[in-house]
């Protein structure tokens, strides 16, 4: 990436978000299309399984760049989807946003962060680079193309010092 990384602020994600946090979700075929009230139980901290719902807001403008949803199930929690929107794209935004999820108050409840992702999804570049590594294999098990998914995991440490 030669630009500068786009200038966002990484916050919770907000009910007022979702109209927008759906239609990224909607224009990606690969991620997972949830309902609006699966956003809304994400955004409810009271809820079970926990999760860790953050937003890049464009700094200039407001607008909803990208988003993320993690699982917290101590001592795992599991990225269930990240998107950026299509104009915000190769962009940094969702280097950033994993980023503000490794460093979520919340997250020192987990050991590692857990994701599962395309075996050809350019993103593998990026998990790499933040210090994901590959634990698995799950075989033919995407459809439309049919592809592998590659499970990645992310140790974290806490240290008291």
């Amino acid at each position: 990436m030669s630009a500068p990384p786009l200038d966002v602020r990484i916050r919770p994600m907000v009910e007022p978000d979702l109209e927008r946090v759906l239609a990224i979700a909607n224009s990606h075929c690969d991620a997972p299309h949830w309902s609006l009230a699966a956003y809304q139980a994400a955004c409810n901290p009271k809820n079970a399984p926990q999760r860790i719902a953050l937003v890049a807001a464009v700094r200039q403008s407001g607008a909803i760049a990208g988003f993320t949803v993690a699982s917290l199930l101590p001592p795992q929690a599991e990225i269930e989807i990240i998107a950026v929107a299509a104009e915000f794209q190769r962009q940094g935004v969702a280097r950033q946003l994993l980023i503000a999820l490794m460093t979520a108050p919340n997250i020192v409840q987990a050991s590692e962060i857990l994701l599962e992702v395309r075996a050809s999804n350019p993103a593998l570049l990026l998990y790499r680079s933040l210090g994901f590594e590959q634990c698995g294999l799950r075989s033919g098990y995407y459809a439309d193309p049919v592809e592998d998914a590659l499970l990645m995991r992310l140790p974290l440490s806490w240290d008291n010092a």
